[in-house]
């Protein structure tokens, strides 16, 4: 099984990875790690690129995160199941406002030690505001036409996880037996 999670920032990617990984017992490679330092320093893009080729390779994984506009590419066609998360615009805000809130008493799942929260955040809200111009109805419908090919999913609520979550533990255990 490949499953790519990826969306807007502040929707819940990284914590929906982490349950899509246990629900199926499959290694979950969060790309915040792989493309940033300790620190918040970006490491090269080559080393990036080869990290990312050498995980698309193995033969089940779960990816959280986007990348670069070339490893989201890879990764659409190189995944079985897409999960594009997708909730109401003020959830991301809130959900980026409240991931800077508890930085200082919890590091936020899927970031680099020493992550700089702040300037994370005004970069979070910066691409939420520009975010209609890539996650549009447009990309949505290209990534719902990769049916039947893939499984897509988009999860607006906690409902749509929830059965996400079912069907992939289900795949799961009938690919085990």
């Amino acid at each position: 099984m490949k499953v790519g999670v990826f969306g807007k920032p502040g929707g819940g990617k990284s914590t929906l990875s982490e349950k899509i990984a246990a629900a199926t017992n499959v290694q979950l490679y969060q790309l915040d790690l792989i493309q940033f330092m300790a620190g918040g320093a970006k490491v090269p893009d080559d080393t990036f690129a080869r990290h990312h080729d050498e995980i698309l390779a193995r033969s089940h994984w779960v990816i959280d995160g986007f990348g670069t506009p070339s490893a989201f590419e890879a990764m659409l066609h190189a995944a079985d199941v897409l999960v594009y998360v997708e909730r109401v615009p003020w959830v991301h805000y809130w959900w980026v406002t409240k991931r800077l809130l508890k930085s200082p008493f919890a590091k936020p799942i899927g970031w680099p030690e020493g992550s700089p929260m702040f300037r994370s955040t005004l970069t979070s809200y910066r691409f939420l505001r520009l975010s209609p111009r890539f996650w549009s109805p447009e990309r949505r419908d290209k990534l719902l036409a990769m049916r039947p090919g893939k499984r897509v999913f988009v999860i607006r609520r906690r409902s749509d996880e929830l059965a996400l979550l079912n069907e992939l533990e289900s795949l799961a255990k009938r690919s085990e037996a």
